[in-house]
This record gives C-alpha cells, sequence and structure tokens, in this order.
C-alpha cells in the first residue's frame, strides 16, 4: 500500500486535481490522507467529495506531515504539496521505484517544474533542480517518496517546524539516499507571480541561510510573510 500525505490550509485551489489524479484505478491500494490546519475555503468539500480521509490538526507544515506520516496505513509514504499536479505516467514511476528492494534504504523525489510556460518559470525550476541535485535538498513541492523503515530511521518530519521542514528532513535522509525520479512534478507559480520570479527565489535563499546558521523559527515566518 501506498499512503500520500497532504498537508493543507485553504487549498482549494488545485485540490481537486491532484486527488482525481491520486484516486483513479491505476495503482490499486493508494490510501489519500488530508491533513487540514483548519482550512474555511472549500478544501473539506472537495475532500469529502470524493471520500478522502481528512485528520484535522494544529497549522504548521511539520506538524501536519508529522501526524500524517504516524495516521498512515502503507509502508510506503508519499508526501505532497495540495497545490502539485502530478505527472501522467506517476502511476508506473512510483510503481518502479517502490518495486525496487534496494530503495528501501533510499528515498525519491521528483523533478520540479510549474504551472506556468514563462521564461522565468523555467529559470526558477532550473535553479531549484541544480539545488535539489547538487545540494541534496529537494524542498517539498517536489515531493518525497519513502519507506517507512528509512522515514522512522531519520527521525521523520519534525511537528516543532512550521518552516524549513522539507529541508530539514533532506538533511537527515542525505544527498546519497536521495534519488531524483524519472518524471517532473508541477507547482502552482502564484506565489512568484505575486511576489516576483527574482525577489521570491531570493527570499527563498535568505530563509535557507536563516536557517542553516540556526536562526529562530520566527524569524523565518517573517521573512516568508
Amino acid at each position: 500500500m501506498l499512503s500520500v500525505i497532504i498537508p493543507t490550509l485553504n487549498a482549494e485551489a488545485g485540490l481537486a486535481d491532484l486527488l482525481d489524479a491520486l484516486l483513479a484505478p491505476a495503482v490499486p491500494g493508494v490510501e489519500v490522507l488530508l491533513v487540514d490546519g483548519g482550512s474555511t475555503d472549500a478544501t473539506l468539500d472537495i475532500a469529502a467529495a470524493r471520500g478522502v480521509k481528512v485528520i484535522a490538526s494544529e497549522a504548521g507544515r511539520g506538524r501536519q506531515l508529522a501526524l500524517g506520516a504516524h495516521e498512515a496505513l502503507g509502508p510506503w509514504l508519499l508526501f505532497l504539496h495540495a497545490d502539485s499536479q502530478l505527472p501522467e505516467a506517476w502511476p508506473e514511476v512510483i510503481s518502479r521505484f517502490i518495486a525496487n528492494d534496494d530503495n528501501v534504504e533510499r528515498a525519491g523525489y521528483f523533478a520540479l517544474g510549474f504551472k506556468d510556460v514563462s521564461g522565468s518559470a523555467t529559470r526558477v525550476a532550473l535553479l531549484a533542480n541544480w539545488r535539489a541535485k547538487t545540494w541534496g535538498l529537494p524542498y517539498g513541492d517536489q515531493g518525497l517518496l519513502i519507506h517507512r523503515t528509512l522515514y522512522d530511521a531519520v527521525g521523520g518530519y519534525s511537528a516543532k517546524l512550521a518552516w524549513m521542514e522539507d529541508v530539514e528532513m533532506a538533511r537527515r535522509i542525505g544527498p546519497m539516499r536521495l534519488v531524483r525520479l524519472p518524471a517532473t512534478i508541477k507547482t502552482s507559480a502564484i506565489k512568484y507571480q505575486t511576489g516576483g520570479w527574482w525577489a521570491k527565489p531570493m527570499k527563498n535563499l535568505v530563509c535557507l541561510a536563516l536557517y542553516l546558521a540556526g536562526a529562530p523559527q520566527g524569524w523565518i515566518a517573517r521573512m516568508q510573510r
């Protein structure tokens, strides 16, 4: 069984398409868990209409991911952001990774793309994929596929982190155990369209530097606002 964990907070945009892709009959035994941090939009209605299990949580992505992993039944865990668009071949890509017994000791992530065809989107995606490959730091919008054995061995997601939980998890796993899956996942470009295709990546880089320097979570939260 594959358990898919999706943290949400007012995530109605794009959620229906993601859930419909996950619930298609291409891969049997897929469990979808939506861990909601208090949505007031149509997020819960979208989940209910599809019979998706919803787990109520305090807001905070690290807390939500950790809770979802705790409640999941499957030996394989796939963590996704709610605004993600899976590649059409995702069932085959996931199945091939899971079928390789060696991958019990590895974790997979997708190449990153955007739901935007502009040159700016292509540039940011290229930089993100370079960062993931060179530094061993895929972000959460690239997804994470991991066996529970490895997830537990590295300590899982930290419920204390509202920001940079994905970076901490990648560092715990380590670059030698991270494998890029041969497919691209697309994420919403809204944050970059509103925050700026140059300014938003620079802000993300500053947040990463603050995290690596051991800065308090409050500092990082203020930068993200």
